[in-house]
C-alpha cells in the first residue's frame, strides 16, 4: 500500500488505532537503565544506509503532524524535525516503538515503519531537509532578558553537548536544537526534569534536575533563538522547504 493511501486509512480509522506497547520496564527510574543500549532494531537501522527517495514516501505519514517541510507546530504539540541527525531520529522512533519512550500520539505512525531499513530511509530524508527559519520562539515582553539569562545557563551547562549553534553531535546522539519550537523545548525539558521522559539521557537529567521553572523558561527561550548557518532554509516567505545542498 502506498504511504499516501496508508495515511488516509490511518487518519480515517480514528479510534481504531492499535495502542502502544506496554511501557518497557526500563527507563530512567530503573537502576538497570542503559540510556543508549546498542541493541534491537535501532542498532540494525544505524548500520544501514538510508535511501532518501524511499524515505520521502515513508515520511508522508509523518507529514500529517510534522508538516511536509518537517517544521512541526509552533505551539509545541509536534516538534520541528527537519535537519535532525539520523542517529537521534532512529533512536527516538525505535524507543517509541519499543515502549521505552511514552508517546501514544506518535506510536501508531511510528508503527507503520515496517523494518530497520525503512527506519533508516525516513531518518535520512528528514535529516536532508533544511531547518525552517520561522518557528515558535519566546514572545513575552521580557524576551531580551529571558534570552540573556538562558544564554548564560546554556553556555555554562549545555554548550558542551549541544554546541554553540545548537548543532548537537550526531555520533553521540545529541540532538540538533537549532530551529526548535520554544514551547516544545520547554515541555520536553520540564518532563525530563520531572522524570516523565523515560528514555532521557541521565547526564541531562542531572543537569536539569535543579532548574526552577523560571530557569527552564529562560533556557528554552535562548535555545529557540539558535540557528545553524548553512543548514537553515532560505528566507523566502511562503516557500516550501527545500533539501540541504
Amino acid at each position: 500500500m502506498k504511504k499516501s493511501l496508508l495515511l488516509v486509512a490511518l487518519l480515517s480509522a480514528g479510534v481504531a488505532f492499535a495502542g502502544p506497547p506496554a511501557p518497557h520496564q526500563g527507563g530512567i527510574e530503573s537502576k538497570d537503565y542503559k540510556w543508549n543500549a546498542q541493541e534491537g532494531e535501532k542498532i540494525e537501522a544505524l548500520k544501514l544506509k538510508g535511501d532518501k527517495k524511499n524515505g520521502q514516501e515513508a515520511y508522508e505519514v509523518c507529514g500529517a503532524c510534522h508538516l511536509p517541510s518537517g517544521a512541526g507546530r509552533p505551539d509545541g504539540t509536534f516538534p520541528q524535525l527537519a535537519g535532525q541527525h539520523t542517529t537521534v531520529l532512529i533512536k527516538q522512533m525505535a524507543d517509541i516503538r519499543a515502549g521505552l519512550r511514552d508517546n501514544p500520539t506518535m506510536y501508531p505512525f511510528a508503527a507503520t515503519l515496517t523494518d530497520p531499513q525503512e527506519l533508516a530511509d525516513v531518518s535520512s530524508y528528514i535529516e536532508s531537509l533544511c531547518i525552517p527559519i520561522e518557528h515558535g520562539k519566546y514572545e513575552g515582553p521580557d524576551a531580551a532578558m529571558q534570552i540573556a539569562k538562558g544564554k548564560e545557563l546554556y553556555e555554562k551547562q549545555c554548550l558542551e553537548c549541544h554546541g554553540k549553534n545548537g548543532e548537537g553531535e550526531k555520533a553521540k546522539f545529541y540532538p540538533v536544537i537549532a530551529g526548535q519550537h520554544y514551547k516544545y523545548l520547554l515541555r520536553q525539558m520540564t518532563e525530563i526534569r520531572d522524570g516523565h521522559r523515560r528514555n532521557a539521557n541521565p547526564d541531562m537529567v542531572k543537569v536539569i534536575k535543579p532548574y526552577t521553572n523560571d530557569q527552564l523558561v529562560a533556557i528554552s527561550a535562548y535555545q529557540s533563538s539558535l540557528v545553524m548557518p548553512g543548514n537553515m532554509c532560505k528566507p523566502k516567505a511562503g516557500a516550501a522547504a527545500t533539501k540541504k545542498k
